[in-house]
């Protein structure tokens, strides 16, 4: 390997993409996927449920990213916990944005990576003395964490006293918790050299429990410290930790492998005072179900983590220059057809009006793409004048319930096919006898009225195989029968750019559409969100650097 490859960053380490990422936001603040990776990383580490929080704030007053976090900072809906970890990233945002301006790569890195809490701690002695090892690098991580905080508190509690608020008693006993756990800290590292930190945690825990208020009690013993520190020392879990394991996962904090001290994890663990909380409020709930679309079936079946950044967080995106280019062309259609369209110069100036709406610039690569566009109209008219079968319904509603979920959508155009021949011309009426087209009754003569589900696309065609286990047109036929009374539509794919049409093979099989909507709902429900990377999709897709599955 050449000594300029060795010399590329590795884009697949963590704090890597944690610098990309910063770079990221300092110089665009609307760049919401970097601002959650900075978040959900340390030094920071917001729970999934905050950063929501946050996003909704953002989405709710339509602000930027960063602009939302100074107003979460006042928001009743933010808890303590969660607003002085916000003010560290504001904190750190600030220094970032400086190195940035003094053009020190160096700073802007340090800051990124929060590398300020590496410095070695400033006193405690009581840690000097004794001997080094992980249960003792563990502690005294913990200490200048939690000392940190403490610091932190006493500032933003402080200066929320003179305030009205309704929350201030929960503010007080959140920081007199957490100088609780310091002092605990402080007590484990100054023990008897003799003592383990599992054999003084139960007698430090009575006495502070013995000092606090019932709700001071309620904060500690909610706290997976006590865990870690059992895990960094090897012992088991002390009373005071052990009722909340299965929530916050105490005896297995700071573990990985084979029962190994996991150091990084127990310094995660430690900036945790709470497990983290459902992600069930955030969820598209409706009645018993939830509220789902064919996109959102097809993203979840995709890749699980990729449906609860775009669905759940909803962390905001701007839309590429083929998602762009996809919805103009489906509103060229979509308005040409509600007008009555008849003549090609109709079409052509319906989409340069929506091309020039769609915020367009005049780069090379999108005038080579606005001349595809013309000339796949100019083919897509000639198509649907030369052909036998009869739009009648363009853009047309639908919605469905399965089990408790509740599905909606529209279909881009249904054609009336016609009697007989069912299309040699190779328009989209084109298909074969045993296709399975819809049977929606007879006509004034007794003919079998037949139609077709369409569904346009702008991007590269699949084959018929590809589509085999294709659902959106799938659940499109099962809607058809159910909303319209449309028995058993035939379905079809036209490929604008290509002006290709490709047909689902065989019948709708209803139970199967059933079957993945109930499975899908199920997980989603279940909050299972692993991430199923693979190289086409993590290719294109707009989570890449907040998402685990891509770094090591």
């Amino acid at each position: 390997m050449s000594a300029a490859a060795d010399a590329q960053p590795d884009m697949e380490r963590a704090e890597v993409r944690d610098v990309v990422a910063w770079t990221r936001l300092l110089a665009d603040p609307g760049d919401a996927s970097a601002v959650v990776r900075a978040l959900a990383r340390p030094p920071i580490e917001l729970r999934q449920v905050d950063i929501a929080r946050v996003i909704q704030i953002a989405r709710r007053r339509k602000l930027e990213m960063v602009a939302a976090l100074a107003c979460a900072i006042e928001s009743p809906q933010v808890p303590p916990e969660a607003r002085a970890r916000i003010q560290r990233f504001l904190e750190l945002h600030r220094a970032a944005t400086a190195a940035l301006d003094a053009a020190r790569p160096d700073l802007l890195a340090r800051a990124a990576l929060g590398a300020e809490r590496d410095q070695p701690p400033r006193g405690g002695a009581g840690l000097a003395a004794r001997p080094d090892g992980p249960d003792e690098e563990a502690l005294r991580d913990m200490q200048r964490i939690v000392r940190e905080e403490v610091l932190a508190d006493v500032t933003r509690i402080g200066a929320r006293l003179s305030e009205l608020r309704l929350d201030t008693d929960l503010d007080i006993s959140h920081g007199v918790a957490r100088y609780l756990e310091l002092l605990k800290l402080s007590a484990l590292s100054q023990r008897p050299a003799e003592q383990s930190i599992h054999d003084a945690l139960a007698d430090v825990n009575a006495r502070l429990l013995a000092a606090a208020t019932a709700l001071q009690r309620e904060i500690l013993q909610s706290s997976p410290l006590d865990g870690t520190l059992s895990a960094a020392s090897g012992g088991g879990i002390p009373a005071q930790a052990g009722h909340d394991e299965a929530a916050t996962g105490g005896s297995r904090a700071g573990r990985s492998g084979a029962g190994t001290y996991d150091e990084r994890a127990a310094r995660v663990q430690a900036l945790s005072p709470r497990g983290e909380p459902s992600l069930v409020p955030f969820l598209p709930r409706k009645g018993g179900g939830l509220a789902l679309s064919a996109s959102d079936i097809e993203t979840y079946r995709s890749c699980p983590l990729r449906y609860k950044f775009a669905r759940v967080l909803r962390i905001p995106t701007e839309p590429t220059v083929g998602q762009r280019f996809g919805i103009v062309v489906h509103q060229v259609l979509e308005r040409y057809h509600a007008a009555g369209g008849e003549t090609l110069s109709q079409l052509l100036d319906l989409f340069e009006s929506c091309w020039r709406r769609g915020g367009f610039r005049d780069s090379d690569a999108e005038r080579e793409l606005r001349g595809k566009a013309r000339v796949a109209l100019e083919r897509y008219h000639a198509r649907l004048h030369r052909q036998d079968s009869e739009p009648v319904w363009f853009e047309r509603q639908f919605s469905l319930r399965i089990g408790p979920h509740h599905l909606r959508g529209r279909v881009d155009r249904v054609d009336r096919l016609p009697p007989g021949d069912l299309g040699r011309d190779g328009g989209i009426a084109g298909v074969s006898a045993s296709a399975g087209v819809g049977v929606a009754g007879a006509d004034r003569t007794g003919e079998v009225e037949r139609y077709e589900l369409i569904d346009y696309k702008t991007s590269r065609p699949k084959t018929a195989e590809q589509l085999r286990d294709d659902i959106q047109l799938s659940l499109y036929a099962l809607a058809a029968r159910e909303s319209w009374q449309l028995q058993a539509a035939s379905r079809a794919y036209y490929y604008v750019l290509d002006d290709l049409v490709v047909r689902l093979p065989g019948d709708t099989d209803e139970e199967r559409v059933r079957e993945t909507v109930l499975a899908v709902g199920e997980g989603i429900m279940g909050q299972r969100f692993q991430p199923t990377p693979s190289k086409s999709a993590c290719a294109i897709c707009d989570f890449r650097i907040v998402c685990p599955a891509a770094e090591r």
